[in-house]
């Protein structure tokens, strides 16, 4: 099999069609927290906005920049993020680090529509912009502790 044929493999239908339906792409007013991420690679982007209370995100906003791999992996995120416990979030973060660079195991619920980006472990090159959504949340995260 080709290298091209492997790579219109991987942007599958399913990582398209969420790609083009990320929810959550308006910014919060008044954020807890908001962190900005770049892949130095391609020059994705993606900012996120969280409000936070009583260690549950309550809400968030994304701005997302990035490829469709980048802006499939941000609407999971964003799809399923409001309502979760810190740890849950990082713990996600984990998984799909995981499942990434040492072909772990699907992320694990909420956020186990990221299993579709799985294919993507064989294309390093692309795992900077999968993560940015993640990334810039556990940045947002870091500086809601820091000031609390």
């Amino acid at each position: 099999m080709s290298a091209e044929t492997d790579m219109i493999k991987l942007y599958s239908a399913r990582i398209l069609a969420l790609a083009a339906d990320m929810p959550r792409t308006t910014r919060l007013e008044n954020p807890t927290s908001t962190a900005k991420k770049r892949a130095p690679l391609c020059g994705s982007t993606v900012t996120v906005d969280l409000l936070i209370e009583d260690g549950i995100v309550t809400d968030y906003g994304q701005d997302v920049k990035a490829c469709a791999l980048g802006q499939a992996a941000a609407a999971v995120v964003g799809a399923s993020i409001v309502g979760q416990p810190i740890s849950i979030v990082e713990q996600g973060r984990a998984e799909l680090f995981d499942m990434l660079k040492k072909g772990g195991p699907m992320p694990s619920t909420p956020f186990e529509g990221l299993e579709v980006l799985a294919p993507a472990k064989d294309y390093k090159n692309r795992h900077a912009s999968i993560m940015l959504a993640f990334d810039a949340t556990l940045e947002a995260l870091q500086a809601y502790r820091a000031s609390a």
